[in-house]
């Protein structure tokens, strides 16, 4: 018998700016592209693992995008099968989910400790496929009060512990969490001291766990659990993503092959560095896509440029930010908010703060108290 395909997509953020700029268009030309993928390939369902918007409150023009994109992949026969993360209103996200399962689009429902299973069947039998949306242990210790839940793994073992996998089947985990190990961008939101981490482990009863939540494409351990990344670039610390569709296929004994269908901008995003005169040389980008794509530009200009801005959109017209490498702002004393792609945590950098402005570091007890009200806060809870 011939495997079973999936594509695997996730964090759309649907309505998203960047540094200002609209998303939208980009957005619309990638789906585009995914729409024609799933035309030639013919998958038997897409894995949509949350972040369908960018905001709880999605804009009107994001809603019409989503709406359209489930449209067109209804009229290819195509099932689709979507989650909530954590930018998602699972209320949103969930309406009309029970008239939509006719037409093959299955919403998950808001988590109410029940996570029952949607089924595909091919020559080797069913596979079960199951919904879980973005989940913090407060919203598992409301239906289990019972359990011993203090952590994302705690949450994460007990919710999947409810769901009876059934081991006589393939079965499919979509989730949107960060598991510990995963490498992230500064695009995404960053926890207090990585309390928000999730153990592998506790998918242990699934053939495939297709992910969401971190923007680079990643496995985690094994290609059985998976990160398909986002299909844009949302941030310059993306700029040497590949952005893709990860193509899923499970043969009769749940064993996994992934492949990769590359997926092209309409603007790319874009990283230039050097003197003013080096960057607006016609030699410099003539012949490039720089003219019309994204860019952050680094000038290394010992003095400011006037109107640097203003001038260097004449050439690039999608300038999106603007900086300075030089002796000065080299000597300048600031707190950097990441390190390379690693965004720093936040009770970290607090503490840098906190030392910048009092000549002395934070202690023990105030460290302390700190972490546990970030967590907190974090979590939701009063």
């Amino acid at each position: 018998m011939f495997p079973i395909k999936f594509f695997h997509l996730s964090d759309l953020h649907l309505g998203k700016r960047v540094n200002g700029f609209s998303m939208l268009e980009d957005q619309r030309h990638i789906l585009r592209q995914v729409l024609s993928a799933v035309e030639a390939e013919k998958p038997s369902g897409i894995l949509l693992a949350g972040d369908i918007y960018d905001k709880s409150v999605p804009s009107a023009e994001a809603m019409e995008l989503f709406d359209e994109f489930l449209y067109q992949l209804s009229l290819l026969n195509t099932q689709v099968f979507v989650i909530s993360g954590n930018h998602d209103s699972p209320e949103r996200v969930a309406f009309g989910g029970r008239l939509m399962n006719t037409s093959g689009i299955h919403l998950a429902p808001v988590y109410n400790g029940e996570i029952p299973s949607c089924s595909l069947v091919d020559g080797d039998g069913p596979v079960d496929i199951y919904l879980l949306p973005f989940l913090k242990p407060a919203h598992v210790r409301r239906f289990f009060p019972e359990e011993d839940i203090q952590s994302y793994t705690d949450a994460l073992r007990v919710a999947i512990a409810h769901m009876k996998v059934n081991p006589e089947h393939r079965n499919i985990l979509v989730a949107h969490q960060f598991v510990t190990g995963a490498d992230r961008c500064d695009s995404e939101e960053v926890s207090v001291g990585g309390l928000d981490n999730v153990d592998a482990c506790v998918f242990a009863p699934f053939d495939y766990v297709a992910l969401g939540h971190i923007h680079g494409p990643q496995n985690i351990g094994s290609e059985r659990v998976r990160y398909c990344g986002t299909p844009l670039k949302y941030s310059f610390s993306e700029a040497r993503h590949r952005k893709s569709i990860t193509v899923v296929t499970l043969d009769a004994d749940g064993a996994v092959s992934l492949d990769t269908i590359p997926l092209h901008p309409l603007r790319d995003l874009v990283e230039l560095k050097g003197t003013y005169q080096e960057l607006t040389f016609r030699g410099f980008y003539q012949g490039t896509s720089w003219q019309e794509d994204y860019v952050h530009v680094t000038l290394t200009d010992e003095e400011d440029i006037p109107d640097a801005i203003g001038r260097l959109r004449t050439i690039y017209h999608n300038l999106m930010k603007l900086d300075y490498d030089n002796t000065r702002t080299r000597r300048t004393a600031t707190i950097d908010p990441a390190q390379g792609e690693t965004p720093r945590d936040p009770l970290d950098l607090f503490s840098d703060f906190y030392q910048q402005q009092n000549n002395q570091p934070m202690s023990p007890e105030q460290t302390g108290f700190l972490r546990d009200l970030m967590a907190s806060v974090w979590e939701g809870e009063p």
